[in-house]
C-alpha cells in the first residue's frame, strides 16, 4: 500500500505497478509450492510406470453405444495403452505444478512439451509446432497492437478524459469506468495490461473520494477496486479477442466442426458481460458496499482538478494517436464484418495492423516499444501443445466414454443434467485454477466429448462452457489482474470473497437463463437448457 503520510495521494505516478508492493504469499501459498514439485514427480513416475485404472483397462466395450465404441476401440484390445497412461501422467503432473506455481508456468509448459516428445504421445514436429499456432500469432500480434495504445497513451488519454467528463458524481463515476472497460477491451487483448492503465486513475479518485487503502478503506474505495476488477473480466468476456484464453477456445471450438468466430462470439457473449457487468454493480454498491453518509462526494478539494491536470499533460491529440486509432478501428472492423464483406481470419486481419504499426515511416512502433511478455507466449505453447496431446490420444473423449457410463449416464440423460455438471464444473474450477487457460484446456474438449459422446451439437456445451473462461476475480490468485489489484490494500479477503462468489453464483444463473433464451434463439442450443 502506498503510505499517504509521505507521498501526495493524488500523483498518478504513485500507484504504477513498478511501485506497488509484491503480494507476499500465505503461508497455504508457501506450503503449495513446497510439495508442488516432489508431487507432480511422484504422480508422473506412479502413473507412467505403476498404475493400473481397472474399470478402463478391462472396460467392456458393449456398455457404450454409437460413436463411442469407435473411439473406445482405438485404444486396442488391451483399453487403455501405455500412450494414455504417459498423456494422463504428463496432464496431471502439469495440473499440479500449474496450481501449485511450485516452478514458473513458462517452466512447466517447456517440461509439458519435452515430457510429450520422450514419452512418445505425439511426434517432435506436431510438439514444436504448436508454437506457430494460428492463435498464438494472434496473441503476438495483439501485443503489438496493444503496445501501439500504450505508447501513444491513447487508452489513457481516453480514459481520463471520460472520467473527467462525465464523471461528475460516485454514480456517474462507476457508469463511466464500465464504458472504458468496454472500449478497452474491444482493443487490447490481455486483462493485465488493462488493469495497469486503469490502477493509477481509479487509485486517485478513490482517494479523493476519501479512501487510500489500509486503515483508511471506505466503501467508495472497496467498490471502485472490485469493480474495476469485475469489468476487466467480464468486458474481457465479451469479445474473442479479450483474452488468449477466448482465442484458444474459439479455436478449439471451431477445430471440432463448430462455426464460432468474432461475430458469433460477440453477439452471444457480449451483451451476457455487460447485464452481469451491470448486476455486479447493484450487488456491490447497493447490497455488500452501500456508500455511507460522505463516502458518495469528494473529500479532497479540488481532487478531480488534478485528474484534468493529468489529462491536460498530455496535449492536444497528436497525429500518432489518430494513426493508432484508426489501425485498431481498422482492425476492429475487419474482425466484425468477416464473413459480411470479407474472409480474412481474425489472425491474418491482426498481422495486417501490426505490418502497418510497424512499417518504417507509415507505422507508429519500433519493435524495441512491443511489450511481449514471452514468458506468456511459452505457457500458451506448453498448453496448446498439452491440448494436442489431450487430442492425439483421445484421453478425455475415452475417459468420458467410461466414467459416465459407469456412473450410469445412458444415452437418454437430460440435457439439463450434462449442461449442469460441465458448466458447474468448469465455473467453481476458478477457485482453484490461476489460469485461464489451463481451464480452457481442460473443459473445452471435455464439453465437446460429452456433446459428442451424448449426440448433441457441439456448440450446445462447448459454447457454454467458454463464456465462463473469465470468471477469475473471487480469490486474490485467481487471475493476474487480482493479485495486482489486492496489493492496493483497499479490501479484504472476506470482501472478495463475499462480493466474487455471489457474482459467480449468479452469472451460473444467468447462463441457465441466457441458454434457455438468447442461445436457443440463436440455435446453439436447439431447445434450449431443458432438453
Amino acid at each position: 500500500m502506498v503510505d499517504c503520510k509521505k507521498i501526495d495521494v493524488l500523483d498518478m505516478n504513485n500507484y504504477k505497478i513498478e511501485r506497488m508492493p509484491t503480494r507476499p504469499r500465505s503461508s497455504l501459498e508457501t506450503w503449495m509450492m513446497r510439495i508442488g514439485a516432489p508431487l507432480a514427480a511422484i504422480a508422473f513416475v506412479w502413473i507412467y510406470w505403476f498404475a493400473s485404472i481397472p474399470f478402463l483397462d478391462t472396460f467392456d466395450v458393449t456398455a457404450l453405444t454409437g460413436d463411442a465404441i469407435k473411439r473406445f476401440e482405438t485404444l486396442g484390445e488391451s483399453g487403455f495403452s501405455r500412450i494414455n497412461y504417459a498423456m494422463l501422467a504428463i496432464f496431471v503432473a502439469s495440473v499440479i505444478l500449474w496450481i501449485t506455481e511450485a516452478v514458473p508456468s513458462y517452466l512447466t509448459s517447456l517440461f509439458v512439451i519435452l515430457a510429450i516428445v520422450l514419452t512418445g504421445v505425439t511426434t517432435e514436429r506436431a510438439a514444436y509446432a504448436n508454437l506457430g499456432h494460428p492463435v498464438m500469432w494472434l496473441n503476438l500480434l495483439s501485443f503489438v497492437l496493444a503496445s501501439m495504445l500504450v505508447k501513444t497513451q491513447v487508452a489513457k488519454r481516453f480514459a481520463l478524459w471520460f472520467v473527467v467528463h462525465f464523471g461528475k458524481n460516485a454514480t456517474w463515476i462507476f457508469f463511466s469506468f464500465i464504458v472504458i472497460n468496454v472500449v478497452l477491451s474491444a482493443f487490447i487483448s490481455a486483462t493485465t495490461a488493462k488493469a495497469a492503465i486503469l490502477l493509477p486513475i481509479f487509485m486517485v479518485i478513490a482517494a479523493i473520494y476519501g479512501s487510500t487503502g489500509g486503515e483508511n478503506r471506505n466503501n467508495f474505495g472497496r467498490n471502485i477496486v472490485l469493480q474495476n476488477l469485475f469489468q476487466i473480466n467480464m468486458t474481457a468476456g465479451g469479445f474473442m479477442t479479450g483474452s488468449g484464453a477466448n482465442l484458444l477456445a474459439a479455436a478449439m471450438i471451431i477445430g471440432a466442426g463448430g462455426l464460432f468466430g468474432y461475430q458469433q462470439w460477440f453477439v452471444v457473449a457480449f451483451p451476457m458481460c455487460l447485464l452481469l457487468v451491470i448486476i455486479g454493480w447493484i450487488v456491490g454498491t447497493k447490497i455488500y458496499f452501500p456508500l455511507k453518509k460522505g463516502e458518495s462526494v469528494p473529500q479532497i478539494q479540488g481532487g478531480m482538478q488534478r485528474l484534468k491536470e493529468e489529462l491536460h499533460k498530455l496535449g492536444t491529440m497528436k497525429f500518432v494517436e489518430y494513426k493508432a486509432v484508426a489501425i485498431f478501428v481498422g482492425v476492429l472492423f475487419m474482425w466484425t464484418t468477416k464473413g459480411s464483406f470479407h474472409n480474412i481470419s481474425e489472425t491474418a486481419v491482426a498481422f495486417i495492423g501490426a505490418v502497418i504499426a510497424l512499417t518504417p515511416g507509415i507505422g507508429i512502433v519500433k519493435w524495441n516499444d512491443v511489450d511481449v511478455p514471452w514468458h506468456l507466449l511459452l505457457f500458451s505453447a506448453g498448453a496448446y501443445t498439452l491440448g494436442s496431446g489431450l487430442d492425439s490420444t483421445n484421453l478425455a473423449g475415452t475417459m468420458i466414454d467410461t466414467l459416465f457410463t459407469r456412473w450410469g449416464l445412458t444415452d437418454d440423460t437430460p440435457f439439463w443434467i450434462l449442461f449442469t455438471i460441465i458448466t458447474g464444473a468448469m465455473l467453481f474450477s476458478a477457485l482453484i485454477f490461476q489460469s485461464k487457460t489451463m481451464r480452457c484446456l481442460i473443459f473445452i474438449p471435455i464439453a465437446i466429448g460429452i456433446a459428442q459422446r451424448f449426440g448433441f451439437p457441439i456448440v450446445s456445451l462447448a459454447v457454454p462452457v467458454a463464456l465462463l473462461i473469465e470468471h477469475v476475480y473471487v480469490l486474490p490468485f485467481n487471475s493476474k489482474p487480482a493479485v495486482l489489484l489486492y496489493g492496493t490494500n483497499h479490501y479484504s479477503w472476506a470482501d472478495t470473497f463475499k462480493f466474487g462468489f455471489t457474482m459467480m453464483i449468479i452469472a451460473w444463473i444467468v447462463l441457465f437463463i441466457w441458454g434457455q433464451t438468447v442461445m436457443k434463439w440463436l440455435g446453439y442450443l436447439p431447445n434450449g437448457v431443458f432438453y
